[in-house]
């Protein structure tokens, strides 16, 4: 399945370096789907949003998700893409942008025929083939309706996605400068968030995560000394305060790291969508890689 991560030092800006791809060829890895694009969003000083990534369609680009990238932000937002919707290229590959935010998906929405229809002339802000952009711009549409208020923006397109479409998963991560939101629905993939102190567990350590399989890797040496919240697909090191968002639960990180959480979907999807209903891109796309 696709595999997503966040990063909030804020107010405090960073210096981390990414390997969206991190993994040499091996026999033991060829048993397991390469990915179909990656990407990654952060903020320059100005908070202009900046993104990196490509499509994975040769050797090329694999080589590409796999060079060091060392950025400085108080927020980033990366993505390793199993497509379900959308040709492979680079319009369809996460982070996306609007109006200076940047968002990355996990999951399936179907019906979007009537997910057009309901954005109306906010389709405009779409400019690929995927669910997940569609689905940020109904995010996008509702933050503007609410005054710019992204929690309530947020809330209210994931409300209308769970009753009106088909729905096998909303797993999101949107960032804006200095501040970060993540939303687990339903309870079809796992979310984690992690609250880390200064020199995580045992005080005096840099940040280094790595995802299963290799698929990413995370260093920050500057974490050593400064606080930060970490969301991501999985549980990237063996720090035990890792911990599992709840199905419905939107977490907001503010731009001093103050943590607010609640279950703003407490039922299932109106219209469940089960592996057995996909399209048999999209089920290959949600299972574990």
């Amino acid at each position: 399945m696709c595999r997503l991560f966040g990063l909030s030092s804020a107010p405090r800006r960073t210096y981390a370096t990414f390997w969206l791809l991190d993994a040499p060829d091996s026999l033991s890895l060829q048993s397991h789907r390469d990915p179909d694009g990656t990407g990654l969003g952060w903020f320059d000083a100005a908070g202009t949003p900046h993104i990196d990534k490509a499509p994975i369609a040769a050797y090329d680009d694999r080589a590409f998700a796999r060079e060091a990238r060392r950025k400085e932000s108080a927020t980033f937002v990366a993505h390793v893409r199993f497509a379900s919707t959308g040709s492979l290229d680079m319009r369809n590959t996460h982070p996306f942008e609007q109006d200076g935010r940047l968002f990355a998906h996990n999951g399936v929405i179907e019906g979007l025929d009537r997910l057009d229809a309901h954005l109306g002339a906010d389709r405009s802000l779409v400019e690929g083939d995927t669910d997940s952009e569609r689905f940020f711009a109904l995010i996008t549409r509702e933050t503007r309706r609410h005054d710019g208020d992204v929690t309530a923006g947020l809330t209210q397109a994931a409300r209308w996605v769970a009753a009106e479409l088909p729905v096998y998963a909303l797993n999101l991560i949107l960032v804006t400068p200095r501040e970060l939101w993540a939303l687990r629905y339903p309870d079809t993939h796992d979310l984690w968030v992690l609250r880390r102190r200064a020199g995580g567990q045992h005080g005096s350590r840099h940040l280094d995560h790595s995802g299963s399989h290799g698929r990413m890797r995370v260093h920050s040496a500057p974490l050593a000394d400064h606080p930060a919240v970490v969301v991501a697909s999985e549980r990237m090191d063996d720090a035990p305060d890792w911990r599992r968002m709840e199905p419905g639960e939107l977490l907001h990180v503010g731009p001093d790291l103050h943590v607010v959480h609640r279950v703003v979907l407490p039922d299932p999807p109106a219209h469940q969508l089960t592996l057995d209903d996909l399209h048999p891109d999209a089920a290959a796309s949600q299972k574990a890689a």
